[in-house]
């Protein structure tokens, strides 16, 4: 692990229908973290109470893996990830998905990433060479046209906004998160493109070893699915470039959200 990498790094791991394999995943990005000799934080946010993955991440709570829920129902993974990034205190920030479709040892590259290019962010891409995936060639399909759609409408250079782990820059997500209004999936577009509207514009790739459920896949990536991300996508793209809904003269718009201890824009 690179020395240049700076002091604590948070893990923020959100969690929705995840009881049968949150031990599992924590003990495992645990591991991983462990092995690069870093000190960290792992912040586990369970997404609502539909299922027992807040009380079977409990058992095994330490100083060191902290675990967070709300009550209700979920309320999408672009929540679950400002509150949990409310919560971290590292100088870097790893977001990294539940459900270990993604292996967690892709952490390690994505801080050398950080560390060689001086990135303000770098992301997981399912598209970089030197990646391993399985998934359908639908799915790569509706994924290389939705990218192409990303780099027309936002200019973000990025093969691959979706893959659900990232790296950033503490001081970049303490600009980006208040701004947001995506709670569910699409809140990784906004992120990436509110940061490059900002002037955080060092975003890298860095490769990724995922192995999907191929029956989760079939529904996440279902026409409802689609049609959706599709909607929020364009709702980014009109926020940013035609209404300038991100800029700091919208400050007044936001309010102060206690469960996530920051200021949000409430539209």
């Amino acid at each position: 692990m690179n020395d240049n990498l700076p002091g604590l790094v948070s893990v923020v791991v959100p969690a929705y229908l995840q009881e049968r394999t949150i031990v599992e995943d924590l003990l495992r990005i645990k591991e991983v973290l462990e092995g690069l000799h870093l000190d960290y934080e792992i912040i586990v946010v369970a997404d609502g109470t539909a299922d027992q993955t807040f009380e079977r991440a409990l058992k095994i709570a330490s100083e060191r893996t902290k675990v967070f829920g709300y009550p209700g129902k979920n309320r999408g993974k672009g929540y679950a990830l400002r509150f949990g990034a409310a919560k971290a205190e590292g100088r870097i920030i790893v977001f990294l998905d539940s459900g270990m479709e993604i292996n967690p040892a892709g952490i390690s590259m994505l801080l050398e990433h950080m560390s060689w290019y001086r990135a303000d962010a770098v992301v997981g891409s399912k598209r970089h060479p030197a990646s391993k995936v399985n998934y359908p060639l639908q799915r790569k399909i509706t994924s290389f046209f939705y990218q192409v759609l990303v780099f027309l409408l936002f200019g973000l250079k990025v093969k691959d906004t979706q893959t659900g782990l990232k790296v950033f820059k503490a001081e970049v997500l303490e600009k980006v998160l208040p701004r947001l209004l995506i709670k569910t999936y699409a809140v990784d577009i906004e992120i990436l493109a509110v940061a490059n509207y900002l002037g955080f514009r060092r975003i890298y790739e860095a490769p990724v070893d995922v192995s999907y459920n191929f029956t989760d896949l079939t529904h996440a990536a279902s026409l409802r699915h689609v049609w959706k991300m599709l909607w929020d996508t364009f709702a980014v793209f009109y926020r940013l470039k035609l209404r300038h809904y991100y800029d700091d003269g919208n400050q007044r718009k936001w309010v102060y959200d206690p469960e996530l201890q920051m200021k949000v824009n409430v539209g």
